[in-house]
């Protein structure tokens, strides 16, 4: 009979966190058995890959995966430069999942359906802690196997589940069909790919990805007669949106709110404010949307940028605690609102805060913030980091967390490529090392751009 312990690590998702994550678990002696459900490693971001990151590669780089490519080697990118997504993919993920550690720990095309404790239910206590974890998983082309594992480390992301257009939370009467259609995108279309040129077309949302896609949009139309670009927001004001400007610690956040007032105020964006999407009528290749308050805007597209939420459905048999209005483990949840935390205000934290009722299962990178947005890759590689340490017993560098983060949020943006290093357009202001010890305990109030990253 195979023991609980030699069976391996089942890490979900082969994004950047998801391969750091096996990274650690080898330097600690565990088996890492990593599962994507895309064709290739980093497929969520492909999907983004058009788009130029605020943080540099120094924040986007994991110690551990650093250290695993340079044993075969790799040469790490410029640390100042600000790589697009598709660069994230290719000059460190690729590489990455290549190498001889990791290239056979790593099975794509597998879809994880379910995740259970072997030979028992979620009402079934007795023994619960000794039994392995049995994940369930669906493989292109049908196959259905079940794989046993020691633990389990979900870091399979928000992507896939973006958060519907209505403000009350639930999908808008006509948006499942204008989505079906392809009237309304995804959250970050690569508009110079075609399809938007000479088209009119509305952004929802507030965030820096909505600010991305208005901002391109603009640019698209300088070029291109007849395109129009609509933008609509819940608030009654932009001015978060817009930013601090010159003041803005992050440079390239400044630069980007201060383009997005521009773009407004010369009326190469029409602006609608208080607009809360009431439903959707598709007529042909085109749609109505209409506002609670009566308002309705002709369009050929909409593009969504209202945030994302975790899928929770393969977890139905786990005893999971989760904070009630982020949908993040409890004690995360109080650290993380958008409210009133940016990037680098949010501490760093490890295997202590995200420790579930079910031992061994530990939800990481953008999947461990649920609906809360603000997400650095840097802080899911030191999640982590502490994980991989707690599953092989050293519990005091589980606790010890230390994450150099830039003050404020890191996100995606637009900016031209002759504004592509850190001195022209980083997110790192002067970092602030943070140190927490969650022996000691947090204590904050209630209170997570998103950016892919």
């Amino acid at each position: 009979m195979t023991s609980k312990e030699s069976l391996p690590v089942a890490v979900i998702g082969a994004g950047p966190v998801g391969l750091a994550a096996a990274a650690h678990l080898l330097e600690r002696g565990l088996e890492p058995l990593v599962l994507e459900v895309g064709p290739t490693v980093g497929s969520a971001i492909r999907s983004w890959g058009h788009v130029r990151v605020f943080s540099t590669w120094k924040y986007n780089l994991d110690p551990a995966s650093v250290r695993l490519l340079e044993r075969n080697g790799w040469e790490a990118p410029r640390p100042t430069a600000l790589p697009y997504g598709a660069q994230i993919v290719s000059d460190y993920l690729e590489p990455l999942a290549a190498t001889p550690e990791l290239r056979d720990r790593i099975l794509t095309g597998a879809r994880v359906v379910a995740v259970t404790r072997q030979g028992m239910d979620k009402g079934r206590s007795q023994g619960r802690e000794s039994a392995p974890f049995l994940l369930r998983i669906e493989h292109d082309g049908g196959q259905v196997t079940e794989v046993p594992a020691r633990a389990v480390i979900d870091t399979s992301g928000t992507w896939t589940t973006p958060a519907p257009l209505g403000s009350s939370g639930l999908p808008v009467p006509g948006e499942a069909e204008a989505r079906a259609a392809g009237l309304v995108t995804g959250p970050l279309p690569d508009v110079s790919a075609g399809g938007f040129a000479g088209r009119r077309t509305l952004v929802i949302g507030s965030g820096h990805s909505a600010a991305n896609m208005v901002l391109d949009l603009a640019r698209l139309a300088r070029a291109n007669p007849g395109t129009e670009v609509l933008w609509a927001i819940r608030a009654a004001s932009p001015a978060r949106a817009y930013g601090g400007g010159d003041a803005d610690q992050l440079p390239a956040r400044g630069q980007l709110g201060a383009r997005l007032r521009t773009a407004v105020d010369t009326g190469a964006v029409q602006l609608l404010t208080n607009f809360h999407t009431a439903s959707i009528d598709v007529h042909d290749d085109a749609v109505t949307v209409h506002a609670a308050d009566g308002r309705a805007v002709s369009v050929d597209r909409v593009i969504p940028a209202t945030g994302f939420r975790p899928d929770l459905a393969m977890l139905s048999e786990l005893r999971l605690d989760l904070d009630p209005a982020v949908e993040a483990p409890r004690a995360l949840g109080p650290l993380i609102d958008p409210d009133f935390h940016s990037c680098g205000t949010v501490p760093a934290h490890g295997a202590g805060i995200l420790a579930q009722p079910e031992k061994d299962f530990y939800l990481a990178g953008m999947k461990s913030y649920g609906r809360a947005p603000t997400f650095l890759m840097a802080t899911g590689y030191e999640q982590v980091r502490s994980i991989a340490a707690a599953l092989a017993g050293d519990t005091e560098a589980a606790d010890a967390v230390e994450l150099e983060l830039p003050e404020t949020g890191v996100c995606s943006t637009s900016i031209p490529d002759d504004a592509a290093d850190a001195a022209d357009g980083s997110c790192c202001s002067a970092p602030v090392p943070v140190t927490i010890g969650f022996a000691t305990g947090l204590q904050h109030g209630r209170t997570g751009e998103t950016a892919p990253v």
